[in-house]
């Protein structure tokens, strides 16, 4: 399946670049998103004529995406867990407990902007957490897990 994308998707393409993906991933993530639109004769021409208001909105969640970053910059925030005597956790703590715990903190983050490579957290500590913004922005982010009171 040939699209045109309508903005920056990570490991696939920048603005305007003509990609071939496999029709499930097109169909059901990138054209429902706004992330691309079929590469017909039609689209390609619309996108021409519409390109620099595609490049100016993604330079927009661009700088959005930096001033998040520059807020998250040395951020730190501690979630509460209920552990076992040795450290284990009764259950984890996942992205959506980080995403609440930043959005308390001042910062608002979805949930599918906290990125956790190792999976969730099972025990108490202290954790770096990666937060993708946007395909060019990430930023760090100190998680202390601590048991409850």
């Amino acid at each position: 399946m040939d699209l045109i994308l309508l903005e920056k998707v990570t490991n696939l393409g920048n603005l305007g670049d003509k990609v071939s993906v496999k029709p499930g991933y097109g169909r059901n993530f990138l054209v429902p998103q706004g992330k691309a639109v079929p590469a017909t004769a039609a689209n390609l021409a619309e996108f021409e004529a519409r390109r620099a208001e595609y490049e100016a909105r993604a330079q927009s969640s661009l700088d959005e995406a930096n001033k998040r970053a520059a807020a998250l910059a040395d951020a730190s925030v501690t979630v509460f867990a209920n552990p076992s005597t040795a450290g284990k956790l009764y259950g984890s703590v996942g992205p959506r407990d980080i995403a609440e715990a930043l959005t308390r903190a001042g910062t608002p983050v979805e949930k599918s902007e906290v990125v956790l490579g190792a999976g969730a957290f099972r025990a108490v500590g202290e954790y770096e957490v990666v937060v993708h913004l946007h395909a060019d922005v990430e930023a760090t982010v100190k998680v202390v897990v601590e048991p409850e009171a």
